[in-house]
């Protein structure tokens, strides 16, 4: 999609944030054509260092954005960044409560020098009791019942990716897209905020519905009763594991016809789910027996020719040649944080038949500095006494 005809084209985007929630709100922003100029400390944001499970945060969460590095503490940086927030109709900020006042960078300033700024600050809690505590994605996990319905009894155990920071994020894009549609009705911006903990309540709501609905509580997700009979994970003859979903009357009358399963297929009493639900214990043995003598790949294609819904047990990095995911554009071609070249999943949107694509690649610590301060009406020779101060790098 070219850059003109992207939906944000024209929007400007000021983003001070780090690890995961508000760049991944700074990277809906901008692959969907915004200009995001991301402020770095001197130096670089810490996210680029970061090592093990961190270490793809920064490359993934930061394409298509510019890098400008500023000294938020010195009088100078911090007008720099005043002049920039002047010009912005967004800014995103996930720093803790308080710090960006501290900074002289806060909402009531933002406000005075720009009416129409949409204000989005990534918290840990919205207002509340809580809103004092210092949040993490695993925090709120925790807290949030999340870790508890993912793990096995007496084991929580957080989601295997940083789901709470994602949907933080989105919920943050979700709340800036509805404030610039306000904004174009009563031409004054706002303040707003997404949070972590609230998203992870809202990932369990459904459990506590159940809760609800039946007065039992919604017991961890390896124990759980499941709402269908075959919504497992089974062995083929080689002992590959595929997971096959039968989800309505109509799917179980095909799945035992196509696997030969008149024995149970036939049986009147295990016509509805509910009836097979109470079957299970009869039904998964006699399942597993008879997938179990098909070699993964005939058994993916006979599901797979019947339209009933089955699933591979693949690994983060087998989705680099996943085929689906190449041949769709599905994966955008960027540059590591340590100079790596790598393809990374593009936004999950298809918008005119057309994929979300890259137009920068993932930028080097301070990489757009001079450009923009000098757009900004700066000289070279003071963006040079301001390198030369430390204030910018």
């Amino acid at each position: 999609m070219k850059e003109g005809s992207l939906p944000l084209c024209g929007t400007r985007v000021v983003e001070l944030s780090h690890m995961v929630m508000g760049p991944s709100a700074g990277l809906v922003l901008a692959d969907l054509g915004a200009t995001v100029i991301k402020v770095e400390p001197p130096g670089g944001d810490k996210t680029r260092l970061l090592k093990g499970s961190g270490a793809g945060y920064f490359t993934m969460y930061n394409r298509n954005k510019h890098s400008v590095c500023v000294d938020l503490k010195s009088d100078e940086g911090r007008d720099i960044v005043l002049d920039l927030i002047s010009e912005a109709d967004v800014l995103v900020e996930n720093f803790r409560s308080g710090t960006m006042d501290k900074l002289g960078l806060g909402y009531d300033k933002a406000k005075q020098i720009n009416p129409r700024l949409i204000y989005c600050s990534a918290r840990g809690f919205l207002r509340g009791p809580y809103e004092h505590r210092t949040a993490l994605d695993e925090v709120t996990q925790m807290m949030g019942g999340l870790a508890y319905m993912t793990g096995p009894p007496g084991r929580p155990l957080r989601a295997g990716a940083s789901v709470v920071d994602v949907m933080g994020g989105m919920f943050g894009v979700i709340g800036i897209l509805a404030a610039l549609e306000q904004r174009h009705r009563t031409g004054k911006g706002q303040q707003l905020s997404s949070s972590l903990y609230e998203s992870t309540a809202f990932l369990v709501g459904q459990h506590m519905a159940q809760m609800a609905v039946l007065g039992e509580p919604a017991q961890p997700m390896p124990t759980r009763i499941s709402a269908w009979a075959v919504y497992d994970i089974f062995k083929s003859r080689e002992g590959e594991s595929v997971f096959v979903a039968v989800v309505s009357d109509g799917q179980w009358k095909t799945f035992c016809k196509t696997f030969d399963l008149g024995d149970i297929g036939d049986d009147a009493q295990l016509a509805t789910n509910a009836a097979r639900v109470a079957a299970r214990d009869r039904i998964i043995p006699r399942v597993a027996q008879v997938l179990g003598g098909y070699d993964k790949d005939d058994l993916m294609h006979a599901l797979d020719d019947c339209g009933l819904p089955y699933a591979p047990i693949a690994r983060p990095q087998d989705l680099f040649d996943d085929p689906h995911l190449v041949q769709s554009g599905g994966l955008l071609p960027v540059t590591t944080v340590n100079g790596k070249s790598t393809e990374l999943p593009a936004l999950p949107v298809e918008m005119n038949g057309e994929r979300l694509g890259l137009r920068k690649d993932v930028p080097s610590a301070g990489q757009d500095t001079d450009s923009v301060l000098r757009e900004m009406g700066l000289s070279d020779d003071d963006i040079a006494s301001l390198r030369e101060r430390n204030i910018v790098s």
